[in-house]
């Protein structure tokens, strides 16, 4: 097994298991105001979406550290994982429940993983087609803008539906 396979596989299982106990973090924390900037402080779509982001982003840093002479286009895969799998999460869920009229909890799960699944599925093809590479300046900024509307929006969120609890 090759050192990108090793590290995608790695990946996909500490960022599942860190998002999966992020989403306990603001509770156990005593409801920090700090930690809810990273993890989720109601259980919002937009919340949710925390649960993929920052364990991605938080690996992903690691990976183009190690990664980066070997594979020299993996920053803009990285960049493309996380926008991936953070995004996927609202449109697998409205779609579901959309389809099944209401929401269900082992499939919040599934979805979640499917997503992180997804996002580093994309790190590995990317990764060696290297098709994303002229846009990583683009992607840094979607990242980063994205992070920046967490810490927006975590205590100061739009009255419409992502920020709501279902």
């Amino acid at each position: 097994m090759n050192r990108l396979n090793r590290y995608t596989l790695i990946g996909f299982f500490l960022v599942a298991l860190a998002g999966s106990l992020l989403h306990f973090v603001y509770e156990w924390s005593g409801n920090n105001k700090i930690v809810g900037y990273f993890s989720p402080v109601n259980e919002s779509v937009w919340e949710h979406m925390k649960l993929s982001f920052f364990p991605m982003l938080l690996f992903a840093i690691f990976m183009n550290y190690k990664l980066k002479e070997e594979y020299p286009c993996i920053t803009s895969a990285l960049l493309v994982g996380i926008l991936l799998s953070t995004y996927l999460i609202p449109i697998i869920f409205y779609s579901y429940s959309g389809v099944l009229g209401k929401n269900y909890t082992f499939l919040d799960i599934a979805t979640f993983i499917l997503c992180v699944l997804l996002g580093f599925l994309a790190i590995h093809r990317v990764t060696i087609s290297c098709t994303w590479t002229p846009y990583t300046f683009w992607l840094k900024l979607l990242v980063f803008g994205t992070m920046i509307c967490f810490f927006l929006f975590t205590y100061y969120p739009p009255n419409i539906g992502i920020f709501l609890e279902p």
